[in-house]
């Protein structure tokens, strides 16, 4: 992902291991990274690149025409299965290999929109209405669309469009022959019923709570710091000659507190699990979804309505203004490049896009940059003796008596650190700490990049010419900016292994309307953050780190002092592994040894394993302490075990929850659970008598399968849908004989699924009895087993085993990342949807404050789950309370 596809890395290494030793030598002698390059570069033979044209062409990402009909079929399956998510993806696929103003474009667009409708998001809906129509939309299928039209509108309040609509609608329906075919019938009662809509949505004055209607506060920064951007006022940089520039606090600075707030200078979305595609009837076509579907390529705002690139099938963006902005600043060189960029990998796309964003048109900005390093790192000072102040952007060091003053690398001239580019060609490259074999590695992809840009006629690109009207260029040779830029890239390469931040999105598992979400953390995209790459690591930081699209935000996750640094974790943390592990991974990617109190403390300590990984004895529960025999740590107890055999007890468990919560998996409790919380399933009981009895036979039926009365789901709260407003059970009204129909549908999966759940939780009960004998209270394994029985009887409406299982998992939560963690934030907010919707009004909001104050000192006010924390709180503070579940 980072670095090459595998065949190209392997290919490349294996190279290198053939080269003469005196070749290897002049490589790994090379005193600069100019020389480095024109080494490496000169040993790149057509051959390598043929095989690299191989490989490239692996990773389809042009357009091909026959695949609208393909990816919208697909769609439709998934669409008559009730999967809109899945669907909206597939036609999207669609779009993207669609000529413009075609049949087919119009098509996926429109067969888009209905699966956006279903999804509640209804100005997306409308959008691609509107694309529809643009790209031609056939005459003899307006109607579907037009009520599509309406009814978002209505369902939006924006109730004079709708009439307007609904009237056009009739006008076309009398004046248009074409349309003499349609289910003229189907759609009167239709525009009846959105009639009868729209008069009672004039009639009823809508109120919501004031948490809901209010827009999102800003986050910026209070009092921006003058000498640093995208920084508070409470830090400052300074620089050390041992571990370089850094951030103290200026004065003390409280808990949750903004101290930075940065856009990335750069980034590159992550393409996920893309391994490339072989040409076969069975895989031409590729209905995976990844992440490159699912968010903007420019900005990384996640969406299901994307804007596909006019030259290639693989660039998307959630507008046609992302589009557009990623088009003029590097996609029009980009786009002939996708399947080549995929084989080299991120940090190589995004070395190219650096030098991208500063212009190929503006190579005097890199010439001065260049030469004022001359290919070199930016060293410190080596002697032990020099001492550093901070003064505006300038450093003091002292040598041998005198004093020297000297500017911190990235500063301007007047001593101010920005987030531009200058300040991330300065970021430290660590040549030196590369092995000869790395560094060969990435010159020689960077400059098969080069001789691509060279193959599409580099004199054309400097005058900004669109990739489809670059010439082909007849010099085989690297010109001399090319080898600029070619150095440049490579010293953009070797900066991203040390400084390359990973831009992460928690993403939710299971299906929306699922009692309980539960999510985890997923690298989004790659990007470079001039003023975070400044923090330096701690494996017990004082800070945390979010992202909102291509934003990054540090918050202080505890008290700073005045004067302490600002720290922040590079990955490897106390809480996730243990002191050797963490170790070796920053010694092999960053390249020093962590001396922080953390791991000061641990290493006196080795010979004890953190709670969440100890053995307890299985006869007193005291812990058990050794080596290769583990022995009761009670005085009064004599019970050894030698730990393999405890090991494989514990290999043999963690299989055997597995299969367990493969069973959850495959029961799809979130679609069961869809039955009993989704805001969006049922309309309202319908005051005739005749639809009423219907609705009772189903509820009567409902009442067999889950323990609780069935008619109660029908008006206690529910899980918030982030798409619409509806909190309490107070549904839009729909054609009754269509919501008896669906009801009758998610009782025969309710029914399969609670089949699937009662051998899962047996066999979860099993695993923790098994757990408790040998495992200490706080282990893992049992926190896992506990959140799986709560994930479980939450899906059977067992609101109350749900609840204490999920505070089991909660204890071993904060014994591993403790009372303030953003685990113990997300685990909080699991807890707060159980007392939810199990209708427990004063533990639900006991419980929402708790999970906001945590997940507040991580996140700002736009995160999700704080959003929907605070529209769970408005409603349930209308609610009666009726407790039935203990409190937290």
């Amino acid at each position: 992902m980072d670095l090459p596809v595998t065949e190209w890395k392997s290919y490349l290494l294996q190279k290198w291991s053939l080269l003469p030793k005196s070749i290897q030598v002049t490589v790994s002698t090379a005193e600069t990274l100019s020389d480095v390059f024109l080494h490496s570069s000169s040993l790149l033979q057509p051959e390598d690149e043929i095989f690299l044209r191989r490989l490239s062409k692996g990773y389809f990402v042009g357009k091909d025409f026959g695949a609208p009909l393909f990816y919208r079929e697909e769609g439709n399956k998934k669409f008559q299965e009730k999967d809109y998510t899945v669907a909206a993806v597939l036609y999207s696929k669609g779009v993207s290999h669609s000529r413009p103003n075609t049949e087919d474009m119009s098509l996926c667009y429109a067969n888009r929109s209905a699966a956006l409708f279903h999804l509640g998001q209804y100005e997306m809906c409308l959008k691609d209405i509107i694309r529809a129509q643009t790209h031609g939309y056939p005459e003899r299928l307006q109607p579907k669309i037009m009520l599509r039209k309406a009814e978002c509108l209505v369902a939006l309040g924006r109730l004079q469009e709708a009439r307007q609509t609904i009237s056009d609608l009739e006008r076309n329906f009398t004046a248009s022959p074409t349309l003499a075919d349609f289910p003229s019938q189907s759609v009167q009662k239709n525009l009846h019923h959105l009639k009868m809509k729209v008069q009672e949505k004039e009639n009823l004055t809508e109120t919501f709570p004031a948490a809901l209607a209010k827009t999102l506060e800003g986050v910026d920064l209070r009092e921006e710091n003058k000498q640093l951007s995208n920084a508070s006022s409470s830090v400052s940089l300074c620089m050390d000659p041992f571990k370089g520039r850094y951030l103290v606090a200026t004065r003390e600075i409280l808990p949750g507190e903004l101290l930075v707030k940065e856009d990335a200078f750069v980034s590159v979305l992550n393409p996920g699990e893309l391994p490339p595609l072989h040409h076969s009837l069975d895989s031409k076509w590729d209905t995976r979804v990844t992440i490159g579907d699912l968010y903007c390529h420019r900005c990384l705002k996640h969406t299901l309505a994307t804007v596909p690139c006019d030259g290639c099938s693989y660039a998307k963006y959630c507008s046609q203004e992302c589009l557009q902005q990623a088009w003029e600043l590097y996609h029009r060189i980009e786009c002939p490049l996708g399947g080549l960029l995929l084989t080299l990998g991120v940090f190589c796309h995004t070395a190219l896009r650096l030098t991208l964003l500063v212009g190929f048109e503006d190579v005097s900005k890199i010439r001065k940059l260049y030469d004022e390093v001359s290919n070199k790192d930016i060293c410190l000072p080596e002697s032990s003796s020099w001492v550093k102040t901070l003064n505006s952007g300038l450093g003091e060091i002292e040598k041998n008596g005198k004093i020297i003053e000297t500017p911190i690398p990235g500063c301007d001239v007047n001593g101010k650190y920005e987030s531009n580019y200058q300040a991330v060609f300065n970021l430290l490259p660590h040549t030196e700490n590369h092995t000869p074999e790395h560094k060969f590695l990435c010159a020689l992809c960077v400059s098969a990049l080069c001789r691509q840009l060279e193959a599409a006629s580099f004199q054309t690109v400097t005058t900004g010419a669109n990739s489809s009207q670059l010439k082909a260029a007849t010099a085989p040779e690297l010109c001399p900016d090319v080898t600029v830029w070619g150095v440049v890239m490579l010293r953009h390469m070797l900066q991203l292994q040390c400084n390359a931040q990973a831009i992460t999105t928690i993403q939710h598992t299971g299906s929306k309307e699922g009692i309980v979400t539960s999510s985890r953390q997923v690298r989004l995209a790659t990007g470079i953050f001039p003023v975070v790459s400044l923090l330096n690591h701690s494996c017990s930081p004082n800070t945390s780190v979010s992202f909102i699209s291509t934003v990054a935000t540090i918050r202080a996750s505890q008290r700073i002092g005045k004067g302490q640094e600002i720290l922040h974790c590079y990955g490897p943390h106390k809480n996730r592994m243990g002191v050797a592990e963490r170790q070796q991974k920053l010694r092999s990617q960053y390249f020093f040894d962590c001396t922080c109190p953390a791991c000061h403390t641990e290493a006196h300590r080795m010979a004890t394993r953190p709670r969440w990984e100890a053995f307890c004895c299985n006869r007193c529960r005291a812990p058990m302490q050794g080596d290769d025999v583990l022995s009761c740590g009670h005085r009064g107890c004599a019970v050894s075990v030698r730990r393999d055999h405890l090991a494989s007890r514990l290999q043999d468990l963690r299989q055997q929850v597995g299969m367990a919560r493969k069973l959850l998996r495959d029961g799809k409790l979130g679609e069961a659970g869809s039955l009993l919380w989704s805001s969006s399933s049922f309309p309202f009981i319908h005051s005739d008598p005749f639809w009423t009895q219907r609705y009772s036979v189903l509820i009567e039926e409902l009442n067999v399968i889950i323990p609780m009365p069935a008619t109660r789901w029908l008006c206690r709260p529910v899980r918030p849908n982030p798409n619409q407003l509806c909190y309490c059970g107070a549904l839009e009204k729909g054609p009754d004989d269509l919501g008896c129909c669906f009801l009758m549908h998610q009782i025969a999966k309710l029914k399969h699924s609670c089949q699937a759940t009662e051998p899962a939780i047996q066999q979860l009960s099993g695993c923790q009895r098994d757990a408790e004998s040998f495992l200490s209270a706080e282990h893992a394994v049992l926190g896992e087993i506990e959140d799986g029985l709560a994930q479980a009887c939450a899906a059977l409406g067992d609101w109350q085993k749900s609840a204490t299982h999920l505070q089991n998992s909660l204890r071993v939560v904060e014994a591993r990342h403790g009372p303030s963690s953003v685990e113990m934030g997300r685990e909080l907010f699991k807890l707060a949807q159980i007392f939810f919707n199990g209708f427990a009004v004063p533990e639900a909001l006991s419980t929402i404050r708790k999970a906001e104050e945590v997940l507040s000192l991580h996140c700002g006010p736009w995160d999700d789950e704080i959003q929907e924390l605070q529209k769970m709180k408005s409603c349930l503070l209308d609610l009666t309370p009726t407790p039935v579940g203990p409190s937290v």
